[in-house]
Order: structure tokens, then sequence, then C-alpha cells
């Protein structure tokens, strides 16, 4: 990969930065209504959906500029490109890859003007890390799918209005990828019921999903019938191609080596002891890592070759580090870490403690350490199936 950008492309980085320098407000003054008039501005200008083709109502952008865009926005700590997270990162995709006009003109614009939010029907209870054995059953009753099952750990399932579900509509088939098919469900539907699940740090951004005789119309069915599990596929690429949670990474620990400044072991700043020093530097090597593989993955994409499992790599990667981070900190914190939020000695107000026990949301999302292991096991390393 040649990493000089070319003159076209340094002056959309410059672009970018002038906009957040004359845009972007301070950190401490983003309440909602400065969150959202800066995202206005971001839509004005088309760089929600950069890269979405112009005539759906993206801004049309190279993969390059779509990268500098969310490079230049993640070194400066900006609010996303948008508040449909669901929406821009899986559902949009889907729907220009695989839906009809009717579908694109319907829910297109929705997306990239933020005016509500998606969630992503897929796991089950038992089917989650195994996706493609999901039992949801969905048969075909005129011009209606009527839906009947239940789906778990459900993202924003509380506040979409929306949800892409998976469900089997064939059962006999020789290959469990088969016969399922991918439907675009209104969430307050009659039979749908949703029930929050709390984490251990006492949030719920996910839910179980039931469905009871739940009808769809034929019509909010993306891509053909039986072809779901190529629809899912194709979203969840455009997961976890993304290279710009590296810089999220970079500044949490960031704050961890300022935790270490300011916390004792010993009488002596945690940043002076070993142990601690070699598990950040550790950390800081695997973020790295991620860096360079992101930058082979933006290579593939830039010579029109598609991604593949290797991008499990860096959803592994970010989630051991997730996870790690919050032992880290609280490691370093010693014997204040038992404290917690309102206690004046406790560091931070308690933010370890929180982020040390709210790591599902990010870690299981997409799929877990365990299914991403396995993927590089087997498609990027050939080795047998267990």
């Amino acid at each position: 990969m040649d990493f000089n950008l070319s003159p076209e492309e340094e002056s959309f980085r410059d672009e970018v930065r002038a906009f957040l320098d004359e845009n972007l407000p301070p950190k401490d003054e983003r309440d909602f209504a400065a969150v959202a008039e800066f995202q206005r501005k971001v839509r004005e200008r088309r760089w929600v959906g950069f890269s979405w083709p112009e005539e759906v109502g993206g801004g049309g952008g190279s993969v390059m500029q779509q990268v500098i865009l969310k490079e230049e926005m993640a070194k400066r700590n900006a609010p996303s490109l948008g508040s449909c997270f669901m929406g821009l990162a899986w559902v949009g995709p889907g729907i220009i890859e695989y839906g009809t006009e009717e579908q694109k003109q319907r829910f297109i614009p929705d997306i990239l003007d933020s005016k509500y939010q998606w969630c992503t029907g897929y796991s089950e209870p038992d089917s989650g890390s195994d996706l493609a054995s999901l039992k949801c059953r969905c048969e075909l009753q005129g011009d209606e799918y009527v839906v009947n099952g239940q789906k778990i750990w459900t993202s924003l399932a509380m506040w979409a209005k929306w949800m892409i579900l998976l469900v089997r509509t064939e059962t006999d088939v020789e290959v469990k990828h088969d016969g399922i098919t991918c439907l675009l469900v209104e969430v307050d539907t009659p039979g749908i019921t949703v029930r929050p699940i709390k984490n251990m740090a006492g949030n719920a951004i996910f839910a179980e999903v039931f469905f009871d005789d739940v009808r769809v119309p034929v019509e909010n069915r993306l891509g053909e019938e039986g072809q779901g599990w190529r629809v899912t596929v194709s979203a969840l690429a455009h997961e976890r191609s993304s290279i710009s949670e590296v810089y999220g990474l970079t500044r949490t620990l960031a704050r961890i080596r300022e935790l270490a400044k300011t916390c004792q072991r010993g009488g002596r700043p945690a940043e002076e002891d070993p142990h601690l020093r070699r598990r950040i530097a550790q950390a800081d090597m695997r973020i790295e890592a991620m860096r360079l593989n992101g930058m082979r993955f933006l290579t593939k994409q830039l010579k029109g070759e598609p991604l593949g499992a290797e991008t499990s790599i860096n959803k592994l990667l970010r989630a051991q580090l997730e996870i790690e981070f919050g032992e880290l900190a609280l490691e370093i914190e010693g014997s204040l870490s038992v404290l917690g939020k309102g206690d004046e000695a406790c560091p931070e107000d308690g933010h370890w403690q929180h982020v040390s026990l709210n790591w599902p949301e990010l870690v299981i999302g997409g799929g877990t350490p365990n299914i991403q292991k396995n993927i590089i096991a087997e498609r990027v390393l050939g080795l047998p199936k267990d």
C-alpha cells in the first residue's frame, strides 16, 4: 500500500480539519443541543454515509476519503457521524446492496437523517455463537410472512423503531446457512414483546425479543428468500472493516496512563511499577497491531478485493482489550478499586469500576471472542474444526 495521499486526498483532509476547527464544540460543552447541531452540519455536507452512492443520498466519497474522514473525527473525539448506529453500520449497506428501489427510497434517507434507531434480530438462546443454527420460524401466508420464535442479546431493541431480522423459512436444507431469510420489521408490530436485560453494571442495552404470530409484509423482505445469510455476512463485514476504533482505544489507554500517575503502589506512583508498565506497553503494542491490520484491510478494499475472515482478528483484539482495560485500571487503583461512585476517595468517581463491569455490550456484539477464535483458526489458519 502507498501511504502517501494524493493531492486531492490531502486537500480533503485539510477540509475536514478546517471544518472541525470551526464547528466542533469543546468537550465540556457537548450537551444534546450542541451535538445535534454539529451532526446537522455534518449531514449537510453529506459526510453521514459519505461512501454511500450519491443516488441514495450518500456522499459518493471514495474508500480512502471515508477513512480520512473517520480518522480525523476519531482523532478529535468528535461525535459520531450520525446517531443511527445500526442503520449506518449494518442495515444501510445491506439495503443498498440487496434492497429494492422502494426499500432504498423508504429507509435510506431516514437512516442518513438519524430519524430513529434500528436493532438487529440475530442471536437466539440456542444459536448465539452459531448463528446459522437459528430456529426462529417464518412461514409465508399469502402476501405476509408469519414469524414465531425468540431473539436475545438484541442491542437497542427498547428504543428501536425497526429491526433487521433473520428467520428460518426452510428447515429441510443440506447446509444450515441455507433457508434463512432477512426481514425488515417494525418493532411495534402486534405480537412482538421486548424485555430488557440488565448487565453487571446495571445498564440495559440488550433485550430479549419474543415473536408470537408476527405478520410482516412480503415487500419488507431484504434480498431473496433464503439469501438471509449472504445479507448478514455482508453487513457484519461492514462493521468489522473499520479501523477508526483504534483511536478510541488509544484514548482509553492514555487515560489509564494518567490514572497510573495519580495512584500509589508501595508508596510510589503506580506508573513506576515494572509489572504495570509492562502491561501498559503490551496493550499499546496490541493497539498498534490492530492499526496495522486495519491498513491491510484498507489495502484490500482499495484494490477492490472483498474482506473475509481475517477481519475477525481485529474484532478479537478489541474484545480482549476492552476487558483488559477495566482489569488493568482496577489493578492500578489497588485497594481503592473496591470503592464506587460517590465515594470521595474513589479515583475518577468510579469510572473504571463501571468500565470493568460494562464490557459485555462491546465484546458480545458481532460475535463472541470464542467464535472469532474459531473463525480465525478455521478460515485464516486452515485448522480443522474442533
